[in-house]
């Protein structure tokens, strides 16, 4: 799947990706490939992402909004 962080300066992350955890506001979830289409409000924390390297990536956010649909996931980040 293709994940797309993008901050009100630039595009942080773009790629492909095996999975993704975001802090969420009620708590932690992870997006995996051909998960249900959704669109969440996020919390202060870290987006840790595993690349399809099998690779790890964090990135820190001060909240945001993510989308994901048709194994495409938007996140805007603060």
């Amino acid at each position: 799947m293709i994940l797309e962080i993008i901050t009100p300066e630039k595009q942080v992350f773009e790629g492909e990706v095996i999975s993704v955890k975001f802090p969420g506001i009620s708590g932690e979830f992870e997006v995996l490939n051909n998960h249900a289409p959704i669109i969440s409000t996020l919390a202060n924390g870290a987006i840790r992402v595993i690349k399809s390297d099998n690779n790890t990536e964090n990135f820190t956010i001060n909240g945001g909004v993510i989308e994901m649909q048709n194994n495409k996931i938007i996140v805007l980040a603060e």
